[in-house]
């Protein structure tokens, strides 16, 4: 909204908000449309499916029925009918048989995760809070994956206070779910057969590296411990967000990771000496060795690593310890190309 040419006159302020709310209220309903048609169509594919191989307990008589609806499908309509992804629909079918049953508030990812809940009496809890809270998918997913439903009902409450808070539907703070979401959701765009867009794979894949390498550093077994994932700190009024920040406690330094999804330029370079420097001067403590920092750049044909050294260092800084504790720029390149292999061996 900075960018909005600001006019006192209160008329046309109003107007503008007014047409503001018309324009996300059209966009929240076409979004809301397109997810609702497509749910319901892998539904009805799913109970066309299970009525095909005769029933719920055939379905591996029909696996080669689904293989060959799979191609056929593929060829037609895109990516997006896998075999896997049609067993998917079937599932669905037979985890909620009955279509009034369902919300157009919840998004096929969030039901995906449902049906990995056993318990049906969870699964509906978890499906009414989902939709009366709005949650995101990772808010689903973090809520089930804590067995939120089953801490509740093991709590020292008694039996009528524990249902009512279920009956309540009374959850965990949530981060809201916003429907323009599915815009870029990648099962939308299959569904319409429409193009991901790469600057969305790409965030992807960034995220993949740095979790990747996060656990790399971690199992490492060199002392590394993880302080933050895009680590605020402010400078001047500027905010930055190292993308990785660990302690070595055998080195007794930080170490600072940041990835380029493309050629470190000398800006990269010199952003990362700001954020070594930084930590030089306002974090380390008098008994911390030099902060290092490690740029890391994925480039498409090629994966370089870069060492980045504060001001109050020089190539000493290599000393055995630090040669000891560091990942070999090898070890990097590869952790990062396995990551690169398995984001592409996943989309296909």
């Amino acid at each position: 909204m900075s960018n909005l040419i600001h006019n006192n006159n209160l008329p046309t302020e109003n107007l503008f908000s007014q047409i503001s709310q018309i324009l996300k209220e059209a966009r929240t309903k076409v979004a809301n449309t397109v997810n609702t048609t497509m749910v319901q169509a892998y539904w009805h594919i799913g109970e066309l499916i299970v009525n095909a191989q005769g029933g719920e307990d055939n379905a591996s008589y029909g696996d080669s029925l689904i293989d060959s609806i799979s191609m056929n499908l593929t060829k037609v309509f895109g990516k997006g009918f896998s075999a896997r992804n049609l067993r998917n629909m079937r599932q669905f079918y037979l985890t909620f048989p009955i279509w009034q049953t369902l919300s157009a508030k919840l998004s096929w990812s969030h039901y995906q995760i449902l049906m990995r809940v056993d318990n049906h009496k969870a699964r509906d809890y978890y499906a009414k809070s989902a939709v009366k809270e709005s949650w995101s998918v990772r808010q689903l997913e973090r809520q089930i994956a804590t067995q939120y439903y089953e801490r509740l009902l093991s709590s020292h409450r008694d039996d009528k206070e524990v249902r009512d808070i279920i009956e309540r539907n009374i959850p965990v703070k949530p981060e809201k779910f916003d429907p323009l979401e599915l815009v870029h959701d990648p099962f939308v765009l299959e569904f319409l057969d429409l193009k991901e867009d790469p600057s969305l794979q790409e965030r992807e894949l960034e995220s993949a590296i740095l979790t990747h390498i996060e656990d790399f550093l971690l199992e490492l077994g060199r002392g590394y411990a993880f302080m933050g994932r895009q680590k605020r700190f402010t400078l001047e009024g500027d905010h930055f967000y190292p993308d990785l920040v660990f302690y070595n406690v055998l080195a007794h330094c930080y170490v600072i990771v940041d990835l380029k999804m493309n050629k470190a330029s000398y800006a990269d370079v010199g952003q990362m000496q700001l954020y070594v420097n930084y930590f030089n001067k306002e974090v380390c403590t008098r008994d911390d060795n030099p902060t290092v920092g490690i740029i890391l750049c994925s480039e498409k044909n090629d994966t370089v690593i870069e060492y980045t050294l504060g001001s109050r260092s020089d190539i000493s800084i290599f000393a055995p310890k630090y040669k000891l504790m560091l990942p070999t720029e090898e070890e990097l390149r590869r952790e990062i190309e396995k990551t690169k292999e398995n984001f592409k061996r996943m989309k296909g």
